[in-house]
């Protein structure tokens, strides 16, 4: 095919058509123009630490250095974008310098935009639309995945690094002794982009200086360059199973408790499989007639497609909460619960009526309670989360409940010093573990069960075989009549430590 002129877009430079055409010789004979604002627009993605940046560029590098192998004229034309101009880009700016270029050299433009094609038609400008050929073939990082892999760590100038196990039970295995090179990186990183921009499932979750994550299908993928990162690094991660709540082995009382309860978070340290329960949750909820929702940045939960997956609507999850209020969900899965702007949006949904279910990472189940009541007012803490439980290794360790009474705390002896208490108990046998009340300005948690054991252990340095009895005002210590001496001490000076310890 012989094209005079030939004007090129930014998103068929990114694609890679050009040089695929060129190197097989279906553009010969022609010129190749690049407009300067489609250079500038690509180095200033770049400079943002931007994929997009980088691939253009590295792609603008190989067309030049193919049309001098093959005596192809290539130019770059046309003004420097003005800074009104980068302003308004997003309003399609631009385009309409590119386009005002190709109608001034009578070029054709080539383009993988399809709205920028029908615009160049309606202005009677020449253009072609290149459509991207999608590839079935497994990619390249694909080779580095087995059936019990959980996820690929790449890094320039490293050996290859994968995580093969399950969730809490893995370990880390090198697979060669060679580095990789960052040119097999790009590589793998231009597919995956491709294959994210032409698959269904597939799509770039977020775009941030030197950060890219991208979901397609089962896996996530970040890459991550300087200076974000000291290295070039690519991270496939997948989930490697998908549970049912009856694979949990939960009692009957635990399953009614969560078919009533509406404001549950589960924790866990990462890793711990706090994901893999939350979709589970779902999955419960939607076989049980409920409708079902879910807040994910990105979204990788593995949940049947009844269930909607709600990313943050221009990056913030409150705007995503005002929409799906309107769809009025009876359940919504939020996972990840991390800023205090997640915390206010989980309540603030609670509140209203929706039953939440929030994944939190601690390293304890109080720890989320902990992180929660920082951000909101103690006394409505109850009404927002009523049931905590704790994963570790895919499993359910613990469950707490959370209720609120208005009583003198445990420790305090004055009935002035009531007020209202958020009682925290194990849920399997109703024992009260942890107090959370206002002690000044403030947020205390304070631990109730152990108290006994403590002063026990504090006793026994006088006399082992003493009996402590725990009241709510007072200790009584049950000791041998040889034991009372040293209990005691000179003039007292034993008793009152231990008083003071206590």
């Amino acid at each position: 095919m012989k094209q005079k002129k030939i004007l090129l877009d930014t998103s068929v430079i990114i694609n890679g058509f050009i040089s695929e055409m060129l190197g097989s010789g279906e553009i010969a004979d022609t010129q190749i123009i690049v407009p300067r604002v489609v250079v500038a627009e690509l180095q200033n993605q770049a400079s943002k630490g931007l994929e997009i940046g980088f691939r253009g560029l590295e792609e603008l590098k190989k067309i030049r250095e193919i049309c001098q192998g093959r005596n192809i004229p290539y130019y770059i034309r046309g003004p420097l974008p003005t800074v009104e101009d980068i302003k308004l880009a997003h309003s399609g700016r631009i385009d309409e310098l590119i386009l005002e270029l190709s109608k001034k050299l009578s070029a054709t433009l080539y383009t993988s935009d399809y709205v920028m094609h029908l615009v160049a038609q309606a202005e009677g400008i020449s253009s072609r639309h290149l459509v991207l050929k999608i590839e079935k073939g497994p990619m390249k990082i694909e080779k580095y995945i087995g059936d019990d892999v959980l996820s690929v760590h790449l890094k320039e100038g490293v050996p290859p690094y994968i995580k093969r196990g399950k969730p809490g039970n893995f370990r880390l295995v090198r697979l060669s002794k060679e580095p990789l090179s960052g040119d097999l990186l790009e590589e793998m990183i231009a597919e995956i982009n491709e294959r994210a921009r032409s698959s269904e499932d597939s799509f770039i979750e977020m775009k941030m200086g030197g950060a890219t994550v991208i979901q397609m299908g089962n896996y996530r993928i970040t890459v991550a360059r300087p200076p974000f990162s000291d290295g070039l690094e690519l991270t496939l991660v997948r989930p490697l199973v998908k549970l049912t709540l009856n694979d949990y082995h939960i009692s009957e009382v635990l399953r009614k408790r969560i078919e009533t309860a509406e404001g549950i978070i589960i924790s866990g340290p990462p890793g711990s499989g706090k994901s893999t329960l939350a979709a589970s949750l779902a999955e419960f909820y939607m076989n049980s007639g409920k409708v079902v929702k879910t807040f994910e940045s990105p979204r990788d939960l593995q949940v049947g497609p009844e269930i909607t997956q709600y990313a943050p609507l221009e990056g913030d999850f409150e705007k995503t909460a005002e929409i799906l209020l309107l769809v009025r969900p009876d359940y919504t899965i939020f996972d990840e619960v991390r800023k205090t702007k997640d915390f206010m949006v989980y309540a603030d949904m609670r509140l209203a009526g929706v039953g939440m279910v929030g994944v939190v990472h601690s390293s304890s189940p109080i720890d989320a309670v902990q992180r929660l009541i920082e951000r909101i007012d103690i006394g409505i803490t109850p009404r927002i989360v009523d049931t905590v439980i704790f994963v570790t290794n895919g499993e359910i360790k613990s469950v707490y409940e959370l209720g609120l009474s208005v009583r003198v705390p445990a420790g305090m002896t004055s009935d002035d010093l009531a007020r209202p208490v958020v009682e925290v108990r194990n849920f399997d046998n109703k024992k009260l573990e942890y107090e959370i009340y206002m002690y000044g300005d403030e947020r205390v948690v304070v631990p109730v069960s152990g108290q006994k054991d403590r002063i026990e252990e504090l006793v026994s340095q006088y006399d082992r075989e003493a009996i402590v009895e725990v009241g709510k005002k007072s200790v009584i210590i049950r000791a041998s009549r040889d034991a009372f001496g040293r209990l005691i001490g000179k003039n007292g000076e034993n008793i009152d430590k231990l008083e003071n310890q206590i």
